[in-house]
């Protein structure tokens, strides 16, 4: 075992000093030493919980016959974050969350790891360093919540950041804007829609990396304390078979991934975080084969923001595994991978049904015949953007209108807020990619905007940052090369005619080549935003959003 360097021998005598100053026995050293990563603080709602999580799991370790031991990892709630230079530090995080876990886990030479994430950059930056290490790893995250009510209707968070344009505009009042405020997020959790922390805790299922149920079970049920008892348990039985996250994590799975993310309607920050954990694990995972994936898988769920259910919903439905189970009917799954589980993917969904096939639609009766997300490209975007067509009004999907051109997301929020924005317009929001941000900060706060203006079914809005899983209506992100290189995005000007083609996988700024050559050879590189510290740092390393967004 990996921890027999500070347990075994003569000359580990000194380092199990230090174990007995932990209070461990003789009996106890020498079992396998599991570190378990707790993400538990006390300003993200979606943490709040974690720490119930992670005594059930010691508990699960212990039962089994290892020794648990817990450290930490940070954590950013993207909606606390929202809106103001904090999301800056929303995505940086996840390179932090990585690298932190490898020095921990290397300094301290565990013989495996349960990873307990569960909000937006936490999930997918454990999954970074687990492939990065290559113990064995398994997860097990805090939970989504449950939806709020309003009016006998399910809410959430994206409807508190709507509902700001909503009353802004008058649309409604005060009382009704503060009912909706107090009861969109009722419990601890990841909020409650198909947003980005709970895409991607589904895709860790998808993956293999975690139990049937870690992407849908309520962070308020018991049963979520019963899973991380088992996932404790289990991390026993994958040190003793030596199973280990890259043995899981295959070029198929992601292939696995990337189909079901398609059939779920996942948010677009999958499309950052999948290339960044297959690249930890050597795998360059070329998005140009996302519309492949897409063409041939169904959109099986309309979750919020997409449509009006919930994660609550989907586990009461099945959970990822009935997803699962209906797309292996098209035999576009590879099924015979092996999992966290021990056994393979086709033994883990024998028998997984649908129970509500309104929740998750069978094959033969799907929300659309292709999947929920779409890279586009084009003059405007030459190495591709992403789009969340599942969650796209559908006279929007082929939409060319005038440019609005803002170079910060502040500046677009304001026009939008001041009425200066047209139907039919395009507003562009640039240099704030990756490294124009630097940060490639998300712009729910402008999407919202527009649709509680009762602008979603006219305008659309591109930028080179990002968008929260909550958003919804013709939002494109990710555009690459970003403006802060010289992208084709920043020699858009104001009144250009912008075409966006969704189903033909387009779009393109209907300006000429020469045109376009005369206004970079008038073009000059942007000062950096922030000079000093972390984001300084990151942004001369940081790559394409396209890529993945990871650090060269």
């Amino acid at each position: 075992m990996r921890s027999d360097k500070i347990t075994q021998g003569v000359n580990a005598a000194p380092q199990r000093a230090l174990l007995h100053a932990l209070g461990l026995t003789d009996k106890e050293i020498g079992k396998p030493i599991i570190g378990i990563v707790s993400s538990q603080n006390e300003i993200v709602p979606g943490h709040m919980n974690i720490d119930k999580i992670v005594e059930a799991v010691k508990l699960g370790v212990a039962m089994a016959g290892g020794i648990p031991i817990v450290f930490p990892a940070i954590a950013v709630c993207d909606g606390i974050a929202m809106g103001h230079a904090g999301m800056k530090y929303s995505l940086v995080t996840r390179e932090l969350i990585a690298d932190s876990t490898e020095a921990m886990a290397t300094a301290h030479p565990f013989d495996g790891l349960v990873m307990v994430p569960n909000c937006d950059k936490n999930v997918p930056g454990l999954l970074m360093a687990a492939a990065r290490l290559n113990i064995p790893s398994i997860f097990v995250s805090g939970g989504p919540m449950l939806a709020g009510i309003h009016k006998g209707r399910k809410i959430s968070y994206s409807d508190v950041s709507e509902a700001v344009s909503r009353y802004r505009t008058g649309k409604i009042g005060e009382s009704e804007f503060c009912e909706i405020e107090n009861k969109a997020c009722p419990t601890c959790g990841s909020c409650s829609g198909m947003f980005t922390a709970n895409s991607m805790n589904c895709l860790t299922e998808v993956l293999g990396m975690g139990l049937h149920g870690n992407g849908t079970i309520p962070a308020v049920y018991s049963e979520r304390l019963r899973l991380a008892k088992r996932a404790g348990m289990q991390i026993i039985e994958l040190v003793k078979n030596d199973i280990k996250p890259r043995d899981i994590m295959t070029e198929a799975a992601f292939r696995n991934a990337l189909t079901v993310d398609m059939a779920l309607g996942c948010s677009t920050n999958s499309m950052l975080h999948l290339p960044a954990i297959a690249h930890e694990c050597g795998i360059d995972l070329d998005l140009g084969i996302a519309n492949e994936i897409s063409d041939k898988t169904p959109n099986l769920c309309h979750l919020a923001p997409a449509g009006n259910h919930y994660i609550e919903e989907l586990h009461e439905a099945g959970g990822i595994r009935a997803v699962m189970h209906e797309v292996a009917k098209l035999g576009i799954l590879d099924t015979s991978l092996i999992t966290c589980t021990g056994k393979t993917i086709a033994e883990n969904i024998e028998g997984c049904e649908i129970r509500d096939t309104e929740i998750i639609r069978p094959i033969a009766n799907p929300y659309s015949a292709q999947g929920g997300i779409a890279v586009l490209k084009g003059n405007l975007a030459p190495d591709g953007c992403v789009v969340k067509r599942s969650a796209v009004a559908p006279e929007m999907m082929r939409h060319t209108g005038k440019a609005r051109v803002f170079d910060c997301e502040e500046d677009a929020l304001n026009a939008i807020y001041g009425g200066q924005i047209n139907p039919g317009e395009v507003v562009v929001i640039r240099y704030e990619g990756p490294k124009g941000g630097p940060g490639m900060r998300e712009m729910l706060n402008p999407t919202s905007a527009i649709m509680g203006s009762g602008l979603g079914n006219c305008v659309a809005l591109i930028t080179d940052g990002r968008f929260s899983g909550a958003t919804r209506g013709a939002a494109i992100g990710h555009v690459s090369p970003e403006a802060a290189l010289g992208g084709n995005i920043a020699l858009i000007e104001e009144g250009d005619m912008i075409e966006i083609d969704i189903p033909a996988h387009t779009i393109n700024v209907q300006v000429s080549d020469d045109v376009l050559a005369e206004r970079r050879a008038q073009w000059k590189p942007r000062q950096p935003r922030i000079t000093t510290g972390y984001l300084s740092r990151y942004a001369k390393l940081v790559t394409s959003g396209m890529k993945g967004a990871v650090l060269e």
